[in-house]
């Protein structure tokens, strides 16, 4: 029987109140000299403070250009509106924070030992560095608070305090947590090595950051942060604690990782979010991630991948207007482990699934998080690797490249195994120096150096490897990269009207016709050479009343998913505007990056 510890929500509501004043003191019925008598007491409390990555995770990529998306997203609508203070209210959160302030006011009327006290301490404060990492990524400059206000604190009312200065004090946070968190724990919550995890995640995010982003004037700052960040992830590779999970199978490793139901124990995985619909804990979101709901993958996330002899599908001539089928033609194992492939069957039927051509989506359908099954418990039981060594191996990489000191020996032992595993030639740093690839090249100009070409792979390689796992948004930030979710995402590639295999077993399965064709009903339709009939869809372009929308209408092209154009404005689009419910409660919080 799968274990995990049951978090018990009650207990935050000892601290409980209204997210839009951090002047209120802590709702409740019990003083806290009356509640914080024991280690069990601190236990308690600091377990109903864990937050990690789950399934919602399979469908943060909505964000990103890795996928197109009929949701009303924020980053998209910014693009596409008239974003202000005034219609982007949420995120200015900080109940989150008030709780674990709470326990940090109160811990020391505990009787415990001062080990068990400073375990419990370095929780806190581990969750405290995971809010404020939230809400720097989102506003950059934020009010520091470390203590429960009450209504009479000025600080209350103060301004915001500088990147520089809570980024320093998050990593007060998270080296003591690193020095005092225990090694040992309870089944599902975080050890020291998932603090170090997420330590080596925020020195990556924020060293890169400041080298790429001149606004913040923060340049000198970034090799500090990237050395730690090397650094660490180098200890959690030296611990040998962890390793990239496989059992010699391309074809199947990768995808188990994200279909397991018991991750406990898997070596690949420092941290999980364990699902059991038997104990209340339900982690489906099959009807989100496939299909014709809300998200669908891009073309240009298809056109990353490598093909399974190390070349570059980019360099296929035509590659543009490869279609369907010939485009899965042996390529990286993991494109087929995250996306439907011709041939892939669903559950539960037996014969191959034909790719539904929706208005507004790209023809792909999502693998990766789907479960292929009908039964709903075994579906809603998969964990979440909140956190896995793929990442921290990724860290160390692009680390060592940021500082110019990698090797060849370095990429061995990081990204060559994440190739190992998918069965793919191994990534030489002589050879991606001295031929930078220029799809790639084309997507980030603001690259130079003599590890260029190494460091695009590693940007490849992050992004195959991290797929709709929720990391590719905050990527795209970091590297100063927004303007790439401008490009409208596109899907599959179509010459014109005719008939389409999209099985891959060379018998067509579908027919775009004109906008102009009556569909013809029954034994009238066109039927294959097995006897089956055809699925018709009218194409055209985006503006027309058809079922496919593709560039050049009738005359083929990719399929369009939306025509309303997106510009994303620099810098300020980086950041978001202090929603101005607060800026009217308190008038020391000013806008910044031309926000108002």
């Amino acid at each position: 029987m799968k274990k995990y510890i049951v978090l018990l929500s009650a207990v935050l509501a000892i601290t409980s109140c209204n997210d839009d004043f951090l002047d209120r003191y802590p709702q409740t019925a019990v003083a806290p000299e009356e509640f914080f008598k024991s280690e069990e007491d601190l236990e308690l409390y600091v377990n109903g403070l864990l937050t990690m990555p789950g399934t919602g995770s399979y469908q943060a990529d909505q964000s990103s250009d890795n996928m197109a998306t009929t949701g009303a997203i924020e980053i998209k609508n910014i693009m596409t509106g008239s974003p202000s203070s005034q219609t982007l209210t949420g995120g200015w959160n900080w109940g989150t924070l008030r709780n674990i302030n709470y326990f940090l006011d109160n811990f020391e009327k505990a009787v415990a030992s001062e080990e068990a006290i400073s375990h419990y301490v370095g929780l806190a404060r581990y969750y405290r560095a995971v809010f404020y990492f939230g809400m720097v990524k989102r506003y950059s400059d934020v009010p520091w608070y470390e203590t429960t206000l009450g209504p009479s604190d000025e600080e209350l009312y103060k301004g915001r305090d500088s990147r520089e200065m809570v980024v320093a004090k998050m990593i007060e946070d998270l080296e003591y947590a690193t020095a005092n968190v225990r090694d040992a724990v309870p089944t599902g919550t975080p050890n020291v090595w998932a603090v170090k995890a997420f330590y080596s995640r925020v020195a990556l995010y924020e060293g890169t950051y400041r080298k790429y982003h001149p606004e913040l004037g923060l340049e000198a700052s970034s090799t500090e942060l990237l050395q730690k960040a090397r650094d660490i992830s180098k200890e959690i590779m030296n611990s040998g604690l962890y390793r990239i999970y496989s059992t010699g199978n391309p074809s199947a490793d990768y995808a188990a990782l994200f279909g397991s139901d018991n991750l406990m124990g898997n070596p690949e995985v420092i941290l999980a979010n364990p699902y059991d619909v038997n104990k209340d804990r339900n982690g489906d979101i099959n009807y989100t991630v496939f299909g014709d709901y809300e998200q669908s993958p891009s073309r240009d996330l298809v056109m990353s991948y490598l093909m399974s002899d190390g070349s570059r599908f980019s360099e296929i001539t035509a590659f543009e207007t490869l279609e369907f089928v010939e485009e899965f033609q042996n390529r990286d194992p993991r494109l087929m482990q995250t996306i439907a492939y011709p041939g892939w069957v669903r559950q539960p039927n037996t014969t191959a699934y034909i790719q539904a051509l929706n208005k507004n989506f790209t023809g792909y359908h999502q693998l990766k998080g789907y479960q292929n099954t009908i039964d709903n418990v075994v579906a809603g039981s998969k964990d979440f690797p909140a956190y896995r060594y793929a990442e921290v191996l990724l860290t160390f990489a692009e680390s060592k490249v940021e500082l110019n000191e990698v090797t060849q020996g370095d990429l061995d032992i990081s990204i060559n195994l994440l190739r190992k595993r998918a069965g793919i030639p191994d990534l030489s740093l002589t050879d991606a120096n001295s031929d930078p690839d220029p799809f790639l090249r084309n997507k980030y100009p603001n690259l130079s150096g003599s590890n260029f070409g190494v460091l695009l792979e590693i940007r490849r390689e992050r992004r195959v490897e991290l797929a709709m796992e929720g990391y590719r948004y905050d990527d795209l930030m970091r590297w100063h990269a927004g303007k790439l979710m401008a490009r409208i995402p596109q899907g599959m590639y179509f010459s014109g009207l005719g008939k389409y295999d999209l099985t891959g077993d060379g018998v067509e399965d579908v027919i775009l016709v004109s906008k102009n064709t009556t569909i013809p009903v029954g034994d009238e339709k066109v039927k294959n050479s097995l006897g089956v009939t055809l699925i018709y869809y009218k194409a055209g372009t985006i503006d027309e009343n058809v079922d496919v929308f593709l560039e050049n209408g009738e005359n083929g092209g990719m399929m369009v998913t939306e025509s309303k154009t997106r510009t994303f404005e620099e810098p300020k689009y980086y950041y978001r505007p202090v929603p101005i419910q607060q800026v009217t409660l308190n008038p020391n919080l000013e806008q910044i990056f031309g926000w108002n």
